[in-house]
């Protein structure tokens, strides 16, 4: 069955705009349980610009669920989820202009590196999965590496899916001047998906998947075979300014189900 990660890190954005204490995402981990969450995901970025330490300690007390913490493959984080044992780490790319995590982690061109992260997560009893585009060269890599699982990077199969004029964009939309696609891009995305899905699980790895994922387009990538996490959080939370965040969870239970 497939599995709902809430990611709850924009209601901390919401909170770091004023610098204050509301809301709380430790509330909001809670709200997403009551919703049939069956795991709650936040990133630590060394920036702290929107979950702080505070937040990883308070839930790694509170959340009855899996926690999964996204975070890139620098010491301090490394030590800190070391210390916390979260029962999952998700290390992803990470730079500091960015918006939002821009693609998948590059193991090829760092293995050393995010192997030696691995093991030291793994050897402090965390499960640990790498944030992948669909390319299976870096998904054997980290098969290679020793990795639990893979979470398929999904962007470029949401960003296909968008409502929009018939037309979409390979890249993120304000880098996109030329490269433009047809509506049926989307399928030639989700067969990629497909494609690179197969290629984790023959490398004995779980198969995750997250990124742009929403109420319109989740249900084609929860029925790809033997699919595990689905991680998502911005369409939840922009959702349940509506309807309330234990609704909104409800929701994407119902149509990943």
């Amino acid at each position: 069955m497939v599995e709902l990660g809430v990611n709850i890190d924009h209601v901390a954005t919401v909170r770091e705009a004023r610098r204050t204490n509301e809301p709380d995402p430790v509330w909001a981990a809670a709200l997403a349980e009551l919703g049939g969450a069956d795991g709650i995901t936040i990133h630590l970025r060394e920036d702290r610009r929107h979950i702080q330490d505070r937040d990883l300690e308070l839930l790694r007390q509170t959340v009855a669920v899996k926690l999964n913490l996204e975070m890139a493959c620098e010491d301090e984080i490394v030590e800190i989820a070391c210390r916390v044992k979260p029962e999952q780490a998700s290390l992803v790319p990470e730079r500091r202009e960015e918006v939002t995590t821009e693609g998948g982690l590059d193991v090829v061109g760092q293995k050393d590196r995010v192997g030696q992260v691995i093991h030291r997560l793994q050897d402090a009893g965390i499960v640990v999965s790498l944030f992948l585009d669909p390319d299976p060269a870096q998904i054997v890599a980290g098969g290679q590496l020793g990795a639990d699982a893979v979470e398929l990077h999904t962007g470029q199969y949401a960003l296909a899916t968008e409502k929009g004029s018939g037309t979409f964009c390979r890249k993120r939309p304000e880098g996109c001047s030329a490269q433009k696609v047809p509506d049926p891009f989307s399928a030639q995305e989700l067969k990629i998906l497909k494609k690179a899905a197969a290629v984790v699980l023959d490398q004995g790895m779980l198969l995750h998947a997250g990124h742009g994922l929403t109420y319109r387009n989740v249900r084609p990538v929860a029925t790809i075979s033997e699919m595990g996490d689905l991680n998502i959080g911005h369409s939840i939370i922009a959702r349940a300014i509506m309807v309330g965040l234990t609704e909104a969870v409800r929701e994407m239970k119902r149509l990943i189900s």
